[in-house]
């Protein structure tokens, strides 16, 4: 298990169900194929839209329709099931997990917090695009592995704060697996 890889998207087809008692994720449907899908120990499973449930490593591939997870500490509290919900497997760096800087689990759709795989395209994208009236607001400084953090300010501004984790221009898989970091 590496600490991290340079895909920012290994997998994330159809929905799943979490049992955050007995640590396992089951898909839902019968095309399961985690598997064969290049899915490994050590990937990291975020599940909901903007990662709103929470997310695990993956400790074990247990079948073609079933995966262990290590932990359930980055799951919002109270939960002890996720019910069908989308997922994304990536191979981002497992020691910002516990950051709540990046993976606080957010209910508003304009202002978010994650690690992005984002590559040499998608930061040259990111430096032209304008959100909420300002010019190049997701703008990061290197392709590789970056952490995002926005906050609505006191005034009700939009802020972006971005810091480079691991840097690379090696990052693949991500197509269109990211809004906010779009390829064109």
């Amino acid at each position: 298990m590496a600490l991290w890889g340079n895909n920012d998207s290994v997998y994330s087809d159809g929905t799943v169900t979490v049992n955050l008692t007995t640590k396992k994720v089951e898909r839902v449907g019968t095309s399961a194929t985690f598997d064969t899908a290049g899915i490994s120990t050590g990937n990291v499973i975020s599940l909901g839209a903007g990662v709103t449930f929470g997310y695990a490593v993956i400790s074990a591939v247990d079948s073609a329709g079933a995966l262990s997870i290590a932990s359930t500490d980055n799951f919002v509290s109270g939960l002890t099931t996720v019910t069908a919900t989308v997922y994304n497997i990536s191979q981002e760096p497992i020691y910002v997990l516990g950051d709540s800087h990046y993976r606080a689990p957010e209910a508003k759709s304009d202002y978010f917090s994650g690690v992005f795989g984002v590559d040499n395209t998608e930061v040259g994208v990111a430096a032209g695009t304008t959100v909420g009236g300002k010019e190049a607001a997701y703008a990061v400084a290197h392709s590789g592995w970056v952490g995002v953090t926005t906050y609505l300010d006191t005034h009700g501004n939009l802020r972006v704060k971005s810091e480079t984790l691991v840097a690379s221009s090696s990052i693949t898989g991500d197509a269109d697996d990211d809004a906010r970091f779009p390829d064109s």
